[in-house]
């Protein structure tokens, strides 16, 4: 059985929390830890019982999310499926995350700059990872015949850049049903990148 979490536990969360939605609001340089303790409903001095700096939150905050995407595409390069399903895997990877984190996904548009080295040059290092690791799927598609021979770098662009600023679209309109905005997005991101089968081969 999961033990419960403490009171420090859920405060610290309270704070990422409130952090997290203030560097969306405003951006990560003018939010200040006195802003972060006021909206979190704590005296300043309190905050730092629970994190030491605003790049230590900063830093949680990012790496959270991006250990979460490493452990979904793991996972999808170890499904036995072809290409295409592996990345139908990953956009519903992205839409799960976003739906839960949005201000956390925020952050990974620009926010993730203010990183201080040597974590910033490791979350760089983690991305690109990533990155590698969606094209090789893409790749595999394409030279399978089952995904359309087109530009790698322009099919990796479109289906990313779509997908990390669906935060942003979420947060103007009411999402009631998550099952059908997966679907959705793998319809408008890949089925044009889907290699289609001529009639008289049906």
């Amino acid at each position: 059985m999961q033990a419960k979490k403490t009171k420090s536990g859920d405060r610290r969360e309270q704070i990422l929390k409130t952090a997290a939605r203030l560097f969306r609001k405003m951006g990560y340089s003018a939010t200040t830890m006195r802003l972060i303790a006021a909206d979190a409903g704590m005296e300043a001095s309190s905050l730092y019982n629970h994190i030491s700096s605003k790049q230590e939150i900063l830093d949680e905050l990012l790496f959270s999310i991006a250990d979460l995407f490493m452990a979904g595409m793991k996972e999808a390069q170890k499904l036995e499926e072809d290409p295409f399903r592996k990345l139908e895997h990953l956009v519903d990877l992205h839409v799960k995350i976003t739906l839960k984190w949005p201000d956390r996904i925020a952050l990974i548009t620009g926010d993730w700059m203010h990183l201080e080295e040597p974590r910033l040059k490791e979350y760089i290092s983690l991305r690109s990872d990533y990155e590698s690791r969606f094209r090789q799927i893409i790749s595999e598609g394409m030279e399978d015949g089952i995904l359309e021979n087109i530009d790698l770098d322009i099919a990796l662009f479109s289906i990313l850049s779509s997908l990390h600023w669906l935060y942003s679209w979420s947060g103007k309109h009411q999402v009631r049903d998550e099952e059908s905005l997966r679907k959705e997005m793998k319809q408008c991101l890949l089925n044009g990148l889907k290699k289609q089968v001529p009639i008289h081969q049906k």
